[in-house]
C-alpha cells in the first residue's frame, strides 16, 4: 500500500508543479488583469473558457477515457502504440471538422452565447477546442507512461508561453478579453504542435492488428459522454444564467469568474489528482488491495483540500483585498463555495474510477442527470436573492446529489473501503470550524486575520484531538519529522 501511495505521491509532484506555477502567476497577475479587463470581459473569458470544455467532452466521444482504460489491459508495447495511434488520429479528425463548422458560423453562434455578435472573439474560443481537446490526448499519453519529467516540461512551457504572450496582448496592445483568450490558446497550439514532434515515432501511421477497434473503444467511452458532459454543464449553466440574468449580467458573471480562479488553490489538487489517480488506480490488479487504497487515497484527498477549502473560508475577505481591483472584491461572497465545489468534484473523480474499474461506466449519466437537474432547480431559486453566493451554493449541493447517486449505484459493483468515521471526523471538524469563525469573528482589520488565522492553524490539531490519526500514521509522521530536524542540523551556517 505505502508503493502505491509513493506512486500517486510523485505522480502528483509532477502534475502539480505547473498549476501550481500556474495558479500562483494567475494570482500574482491579478492586480494587473484586474485593472486591463473590466468585470464583464472577464465575465465573456470564463463563459468561453468553460464552454470549449463541455464542447470537448462531447467531440472526443469518450476516447481519452476509453485510451487509459484499455491502455493497461495490454503489456505489447507495439498495441499499445497501435491504440495511442488510433485514439490521437481520431481526436485530430473530429476536432478539426467540428472547428471549422464552427469558425463558419462564429457570427450567429457569439450573438446565442454572449447575447451580440462578436465574431473574432468566438473564433479564437474554436482554436482553443481543436488545441485542448488534441493536447488533453497527449498529456494523456505522457501520463500512462509515467513520462513525469516530459509532462512537467511541456505544461510549464505551456504556462511560461501563456503568461508572456497574455501579457503582451492584454496590457501592451490592450486587447482586454479577446487577449487573454488568445494568449491561453495560441500557447496551447504551439505546445502541442511540440509535443506531437516529440511522438512522431510512436505516431507515424502504420498497421498493427489485435489492437481495439472502434467500436469496443467507444463502447467503453461513449457511456461516459453524457455523464461527464452533465457533470461540465453545471460549470456552465451557473455562468450563463448570471450572465444572461436581467439584474446580474456580465460584471456579476466576471465577480464569479475571479472566485473560481482564486479557487484555484484548490482546483490545481484536484486537477492533479484527477490526472494521477485513474493510471494508478486501474494498474492495482487485486479488487481487494484496490478498494482499501481507494478509501485511504479519499481520506487524505477530503484531510488536504479540507483545509485548503476552510482557509479559503475564513481569509477569502483578505485574499480579494490583496490581490484584485475593488471592483472585484465582491467576490469574496462566492469564494469559499466554488473552492468546496471543486473539492466535491475531486471526489466525483473517485467515484468514475470506481465505475471504471467496475465496467459500468453506463451509471456514469443517471448520477450527472440527478446533479444537473438539482443544479438547475436550486440556481433558480437561489441565484436571484442571494446573487452569485447562491450560484455557489447550488453547485455544491448539486455535487452532493451527484455523489450520493453515483455512491448508490456503483456500490455493489465495486465497494471501496471508505473510512467512514474519519470522514465524518473531517467534515464536522473543518466544516463547524469554518462556519463559527465566519459567524463569530470579525470581517475586517488585523484582529479579523489574525483570529481567523488562528482558528485555521487550530484545525489540524483539534483533528488529531479527536482520534483522527491512525498509529502507523502517527509513526510515519515521527520519521519524517526527525529526518526533516537532521536535514537542518547538517545545513551549513
Amino acid at each position: 500500500m505505502t508503493a502505491y501511495l509513493k506512486r500517486l505521491a510523485s505522480s502528483l509532484a509532477a502534475y502539480q508543479v505547473a498549476d501550481i506555477v500556474s495558479k500562483f502567476m494567475a494570482v500574482l497577475l491579478l492586480p494587473v488583469y484586474t485593472r486591463y479587463i473590466h468585470p464583464a470581459g472577464y465575465g465573456v473569458v470564463e463563459l468561453l473558457g468553460n464552454g470549449v470544455i463541455l464542447i470537448s467532452i462531447l467531440v472526443r466521444f469518450g476516447m481519452i477515457e476509453s485510451f487509459l482504460r484499455f491502455y493497461y489491459s495490454d503489456d505489447d508495447q507495439e498495441r499499445r502504440d497501435a491504440l495511442a495511434r488510433r485514439a490521437v488520429g481520431f481526436l485530430l479528425m473530429t476536432t478539426t471538422i467540428v472547428s471549422i463548422v464552427l469558425a463558419v458560423l462564429a457570427a450567429p453562434l457569439s450573438r446565442v452565447v454572449l447575447g451580440y455578435g462578436d465574431p473574432t472573439i468566438f473564433r479564437i474560443a474554436v482554436l482553443g477546442l481543436w488545441a485542448f481537446t488534441n493536447l488533453e490526448m497527449a498529456y494523456a499519453l505522457l501520463r500512462v507512461d509515467e513520462r513525469l519529467r516530459a509532462y512537467a516540461t511541456a505544461t510549464l512551457t505551456n504556462v511560461a508561453l501563456t503568461i508572456a504572450s497574455s501579457l503582451v496582448l492584454v496590457v501592451v496592445a490592450g486587447e482586454g478579453a479577446r487577449g487573454l483568450l488568445l494568449g491561453n490558446y495560441g500557447a496551447s497550439t504551439v505546445v502541442l504542435l511540440g509535443v506531437w514532434w516529440t511522438m512522431r515515432d510512436r505516431l507515424r501511421p502504420r498497421h498493427h492488428p489485435g489492437v481495439e477497434t472502434h467500436r469496443v473503444l467507444f463502447g467503453f467511452g461513449l457511456p461516459t459522454v453524457p455523464a461527464e458532459a452533465s457533470v461540465y454543464a453545471l460549470s456552465i449553466i451557473d455562468r450563463y444564467y448570471i450572465f444572461h440574468h436581467g439584474r446580474l449580467g456580465p460584471s456579476m458573471a466576471g465577480l464569479y469568474s475571479i472566485a473560481v480562479k482564486l479557487a484555484g488553490a484548490v482546483a490545481f489538487i484536484v486537477r492533479a489528482f484527477q490526472y494521477a489517480w485513474p493510471p494508478l488506480a486501474y494498474s492495482v490488479r487485486d479488487d481487494a488491495e484496490a478498494a482499501r487504497l481507494y478509501g485511504l487515497v479519499t481520506t487524505y484527498y477530503l484531510l488536504v483540500s479540507g483545509l485548503v477549502v476552510a482557509g479559503l473560508a475564513l481569509l477569502g475577505r483578505w485574499v480579494l483585498r490583496l490581490l484584485a481591483a475593488p471592483a472585484y472584491f465582491d467576490a469574496y461572497k462566492a469564494l469559499p463555495w466554488v473552492a468546496l465545489g471543486w473539492a466535491l468534484y475531486g471526489l466525483w473523480v473517485v467515484f468514475l474510477v470506481i465505475a471504471g474499474r467496475a465496467k459500468v461506466t453506463t451509471r456514469n449519466f443517471p448520477a450527472a442527470l440527478a446533479g444537473l437537474i438539482a443544479n438547475v432547480v436550486m440556481i433558480v431559486l437561489l441565484v436571484p436573492s442571494l446573487g452569485i453566493a447562491g450560484a455557489g451554493i447550488a453547485l455544491c449541493g448539486a455535487y452532493v446529489v451527484m455523489i450520493g447517486v453515483m455512491h448508490f449505484l456503483t456500490r455493489r459493483a465495486f465497494a471501496a473501503s471508505f473510512e467512514w468515521m474519519r470522514l465524518i471526523k473531517l467534515v464536522v471538524v473543518f466544516g463547524g470550524m469554518s462556519v463559527a469563525g465566519e459567524l463569530l469573528l470579525p470581517t475586517h482589520g488585523l484582529v479579523g486575520f489574525v483570529s481567523r488565522a488562528a482558528v485555521l492553524a487550530a484545525m489540524p490539531l483539534v483533528l488529531t484531538a479527536t482520534g483522527f490519526t491512525h498509529v502507523e500514521e502517527r509513526r510515519q509522521a515521527r520519521v519524517l519529522f526527525a529526518r526533516a530536524r537532521r536535514g537542518i542540523a547538517r545545513e551549513p551556517a
